[in-house]
């Protein structure tokens, strides 16, 4: 049971229909209490309290239609429009608040003439718009304030992930800062020991140096200048070019006058790595590896795409390794953006994202 009532349907919790319904229910009985009591002085039988024609016929109908137009408004202003700010959505509920109420009552009306059932006449009809009106203002502003708690719920979840997230970063900054010199020094006796006709491998050597202390440098800040982002990728894509020869071809696409734009540290070098490894290593021919950066708006616009094998099952991406899945963690708790992946033409992968 405690699974379907916290399975999602339609986005929608099972419990959560559940307290609409009994919202609806009690208000709609509350209604019928009321009636009932002002008929007293015609002596109804107690029967008619629980009897459900009885309490179809005076409340039932009327809270249902209610609910279906409600339904209507929720999707609109809770689903299509979700990302307006507060201000802007209350602006909507007055000016659909006057459609909702006629529309609530002329149904009810029809539905009810069509039956025979009772309904309001005359000057008694103004009930018909008033309480249906507080009705809207309580079942709405109930909603939001429920919409604010889950928004503040998943903020302090958030806050107390990065919180982890940054001490784990802090503790390895720490450790990586006990002896850094030391690994250094190993990159300069290896280089020094290389012969002179090697120079080519001296220069991978010191190539791999500037990657690890790029990393240390990564790992005490959350944001560094796209240039030098740009440049630790370029020379991954070096070490990696020394490997496959002419079967590896890069091109980096991204404007000057954006280089000087701050991004997330070590952002692009795992989706860099993902498109060499399982996409052009596969292929005897080998393929490119392109990176294009470029404003959309106020955001920025990542793509790395490669030529390479592609995949069929894009979801198995994220159990490969943890740099897919880790770049994919990091945009969505600190950007609240997420991975786009998708097919890249003629073949390949395409991966973006945009802060």
């Amino acid at each position: 049971m405690q699974n379907y009532l916290e399975q999602r349907y339609f986005g929608v919790k099972g419990y959560e229909y559940l307290c609409v319904v009994a919202f609806y229910f009690f208000f709609a009985y509350i209604y019928h209490f009321t009636l009932f009591f002002n008929n007293f002085s015609h002596d109804p039988p107690l029967i008619h309290l629980i009897h459900p024609v009885k309490f179809m016929q005076q409340s039932g109908l009327q809270y249902l239609v209610k609910l279906i137009y409600s339904i209507l408004i929720w999707w609109l202003l809770f689903r299509k429009y979700k990302a307006l700010p507060l201000k802007k959505r209350i602006l909507l509920h007055l000016l659909l608040l006057p459609f909702w109420i006629l529309a609530c009552q002329q149904t009810y009306y029809i539905l009810a003439e069509a039956i025979g059932w009772w309904h309001l006449v005359s000057y008694g009809q103004v009930w018909d718009i008033y309480i249906p009106a507080l009705f809207y203002v309580l079942q709405f502003g109930l909603l939001h304030a429920y919409e604010s708690y889950h928004t503040n719920q998943r903020n302090l979840e958030q806050k107390a992930v990065l919180s982890e997230v940054a001490l784990k970063s802090e503790l390895a900054a720490i450790k990586a800062q006990l002896n850094p010199h030391f690994l250094y020094n190993v990159f300069n006796t290896i280089s020094a020991s290389v012969p002179a006709q090697q120079e080519e491998t001296r220069e991978l050597i010191a190539k791999l140096s500037d990657l690890f202390r790029y990393q240390l440098k990564a790992s005490k800040t959350e944001l560094v200048c796209l240039s030098e982002e740009l440049d630790f990728v370029a020379k991954y894509l070096d070490l990696e070019q020394a490997r496959f020869e002419d079967r590896l071809k890069i091109i980096i696409d991204v404007p000057l006058e954006l280089r000087t734009r701050m991004v997330p540290s070590m952002i692009l070098q795992p989706l860099v790595e993902n498109a060499v490894k399982h996409g052009i290593a596969a292929l005897v021919e080998g393929g490119t590896v392109s990176i294009k950066i470029y404003p959309v708006g106020e955001q920025l616009h990542f793509e790395v795409s490669d030529t390479g094998v592609g995949v069929k099952d894009k979801t198995k991406l994220f159990d490969v390794g943890v740099g897919l899945t880790n770049t994919k963690l990091r945009l969505e708790k600190l950007y609240d953006t997420t991975i786009k992946i998708s097919d890249n033409l003629p073949q390949g992968l395409k991966v973006e994202f945009a802060i």
